[in-house]
């Protein structure tokens, strides 16, 4: 049987940026989140977020890409969201998404960040905190 730990930070936001995550409605996305990923062999280790987007650590599980992985969370999430009428208007996600490596000696500092979105965006919108990491993890195109 093989063995693999692939740590991926994962950060999407809600179309348009949309404000639909008040505290309330975070946590009951969040906790769907967790419960439907668990079902579908996705190991979510960290996950919040601040009114329109959410950052995730998951350890990437063996038969799934990183880009089928995060497809599975927000096009499930948006559909149930939809269907038990969480959001109103409708819901959706934002096609884009970044994700990068996290190593093990980067993993509590990374945690931490998410821990803190509250706290961090009272100094720094989404838009700002997509710039800086952009530039920092030398992507060239996102919208």
């Amino acid at each position: 049987m093989p063995f693999t730990r692939i740590l991926i930070h994962a950060v999407w936001g809600t179309k348009n940026r949309d404000p639909f995550l008040t505290k309330e409605k975070l946590s009951v996305i969040i906790k769907h989140i967790k419960e439907n990923a668990i079902t579908k062999g996705i190991y979510i280790t960290d996950i919040n977020g601040h009114l329109d987007h959410l950052h995730c650590i998951i350890s990437l599980n063996r038969d799934l890409s990183v880009s089928k992985t995060i497809q599975l969370i927000k096009g499930e999430s948006s559909f149930w969201a939809n269907k038990v009428k969480v959001f109103l208007p409708k819901f959706e996600w934002a096609d884009e998404y970044y994700a990068v490596s996290i190593s093990e000696s980067q993993l509590q500092k990374v945690k931490d960040y998410i821990e803190n979105q509250q706290e961090h965006h009272k100094k720094k919108t989404f838009k700002e905190e997509c710039d800086e990491f952009l530039k920092k993890y030398r992507f060239d195109n996102f919208g």
